[in-house]
């Protein structure tokens, strides 16, 4: 059978409350620290962070969790990502510099991302930034490579599958719904298998159950995706 992937709109966005840390504890932690604080002008730390995994690791629900945190907390930010093929000049007024998929870039994004990056320690901000590998392995220009990698690096770990099943479990039963082991073999074998895409696929699960009025199955799922 051919993986299905989900593709589900946010209603607010990912989260780091959401964001379902497994052995990367440290780095959520870190995150959550820098966030934390309010006034991201004068007491945030500049030193860059940078972050790496392989595909369906947590990377851009956690840049897109910190840019929701820094919106609602009034400031602005600047994002890159690899299908942004026009950047924008530098903004002083950026609170932070996020810059996602930087192993993708192009030779305009990659100009684009070092100029940010300059701006940003001219301006003590900071920069966060997402790769699939790590700084040393990215085929980008030196000069940009090399500062992705002076600060904080963090490398991703995918959750296990027992892990996995255990975060579906554990969000099922917050719910008060139930998911058998067949269920929960279909979640995980036919759609996305980042817990992103899972969780919002439970909460698509549990609404159509509860309008149906019906209990949770197989049948059931392939039902909605027919009629979405």
């Amino acid at each position: 059978m051919k993986q299905l992937v989900l593709d589900i709109g946010l209603a607010t966005g990912p989260t780091l409350k959401s964001f379902f840390a497994g052995p990367n504890q440290a780095l959520l932690r870190h995150l959550e620290l820098w966030v934390g604080e309010k006034s991201a002008s004068v007491t945030r730390s500049p030193v860059p962070t940078y972050l790496w995994g392989s595909s369906g690791s947590g990377k851009t629900h956690l840049l897109k969790a910190v840019r929701l945190a820094l919106t609602e907390q009034g400031a602005t930010v600047g994002w890159l990502d690899a299908t942004l093929h026009e950047p924008p000049e530098f903004n002083p007024h950026w609170s932070a510099v996020l810059m996602d998929d930087v192993h993708a870039y192009s030779t305009l994004q990659q100009h684009a991302a070092f100029n940010w990056f300059i701006n940003a320690q001219t301006h003590q901000r900071w920069v966060l930034g997402a790769g699939e590998l790590p700084p040393a392995d990215l085929k980008l220009r030196d000069d940009l490579r090399t500062r992705l990698g002076w600060g904080h690096v963090f490398q991703l770990h995918v959750l296990s599958e027992p892990e996995r099943r255990a975060v579906l479990r554990q969000a099922a039963d917050a719910r008060g719904v139930f998911l058998t082991d067949e269920v929960m073999d279909f979640m995980l074998t036919r759609f996305s298998r980042d817990l992103g895409s899972l969780m919002e696929l439970l909460d698509l699960i549990d609404g159509y159950a509860m309008q149906t009025q019906r209990a949770i199955t197989v049948p059931l799922i392939k039902l909605m995706m027919e009629n979405s």
